[in-house]
């Protein structure tokens, strides 16, 4: 079930329209009780939507469990806790499985951003 009630708390959108032409989202996948999602949400998500990478990538989250939209094209489905797809117009274009730490999630994360669009996003 999708964690409604945490996304309302924390202020985070959930999954709410399809992508629009060219648009980067970033998906996370998470689960009740995943210490590793805490630790992330504590170091890196209550200031991601902050960020130059969300202005450009807005997070979206989703239990490991719920089904997916269909306008989500996945190249596999997420097996672990904290799972992060960049999506294109939809389709995925790469992932961070696991939290690898600040400083590596987000030097990731921009060269998820720069391989999809070719520039980085600023800091």
């Amino acid at each position: 079930m999708r964690n409604v009630i945490g996304a309302l708390i924390l202020g985070l959108s959930t999954f709410s329209s399809p992508a629009a032409a060219g648009e980067l989202r970033l998906l996370m996948f998470e689960q009740e009780g995943c210490i590793w999602c805490a630790r992330w949400e504590r170091e890196i998500g209550v200031a991601y939507p902050n960020t130059e990478q969300a202005a450009r990538a807005p997070l979206t989250r989703f239990d490991l469990r719920d089904k997916l939209p269909d306008d989500i094209s996945l190249v596999r489905r997420a097996h672990i806790t904290p799972t992060f797809v960049l999506l294109s117009d939809g389709a995925e274009v790469g992932r961070i499985e696991g939290h690898p730490g600040g400083d590596f999630f987000w030097f990731l994360l921009d060269e998820l951003i720069k391989k999809t669009t070719g520039t980085p996003a600023e800091n």
